[in-house]
């Protein structure tokens, strides 16, 4: 793994409105890495990766993608540059089929869909996600909510990005869906290169993906869970308590 950082956050603040959410978020997570930022219900985690993605404006603090302050660009420059995001519920193009979901995020990112050697990012994606090729012309919002999220997943896959966001991957989905997403996101881990950071909640999920956790609190990091510390259940359990 590479220990220079894809992403670094340092001293993150935001509101909504004129009340304060997030109060000085710092993070710093390697290439390569998948990190779990985890705590209880209203802390700031969806707040923080809005920010991170550029759906809510900083009002302080900075957000740095692989050496560049990131923190004052809109979410479009945001993924040209290199972030890909799975927001919470999917947020599919229900209307639209499979195969046009994917599409448009090629064409929102042209020229990142290719791997070399002939080899597609749309055909990796029906690879890691045989249920989808079989499902490519039927209309997203029919897909079941297992099938919404390996779709959000795979049309942030397509524009190859450095750093994949994603927000409770495992809400409401099959247990034997949510280990298959594990294992994929480990893959694309493996295979692209991609650095992940995700949201979570469910303790099987973080115990089966995460190579270390951030710990929130009050809208602050409050404590990191260590490799070794993830080997015991309790220590990241005690700060799931809702």
């Amino acid at each position: 793994m590479d220990t220079e950082p894809v992403l670094e956050v340092a001293g993150l603040h935001a509101a909504y409105d004129r009340t304060p959410v997030l109060r000085g978020i710092d993070m710093s997570i390697a290439r390569g890495e998948i990190v779990s930022l985890i705590g209880r219900n209203g802390v700031g985690k969806t707040t923080t990766m809005r920010c991170l993605i550029g759906l809510l404006r900083a009002t302080s603090g900075r957000i740095v993608l692989s050496g560049r302050d990131v923190t004052r660009l809109p979410p479009d420059e945001r993924a040209r540059l290199g972030i890909g995001y799975i927001p919470q519920g999917r947020q599919v193009f229900p209307r639209m089929t499979v195969e046009e979901n994917i599409r448009v995020s090629l064409l929102a990112c042209p020229g990142k869909a290719s791997l070399g050697e002939g080899r597609n990012l749309a055909d990796l994606v029906y690879q890691y996600f045989p249920i989808l090729k079989e499902r490519r012309r039927q209309s997203a919002g029919t897909l079941s909510g297992g099938e919404q999220q390996q779709l959000a997943i795979g049309r942030a896959m397509v524009s190859n990005p450095r750093l994949m966001l994603l927000d409770e991957p495992s809400e409401g989905i099959q247990p034997s869906i949510v280990q298959m997403i594990c294992d994929v996101l480990k893959s694309i881990r493996d295979e692209l290169g991609t650095t992940i950071l995700l949201v979570e909640q469910n303790l099987d999920t973080i115990l089966a993906v995460s190579e270390r956790c951030y710990v929130a609190d009050k809208g602050t990091i409050v404590a990191t869970i260590g490799r070794s510390e993830l080997q015991t259940p309790d220590a990241v359990r005690r700060h799931l308590l809702i």
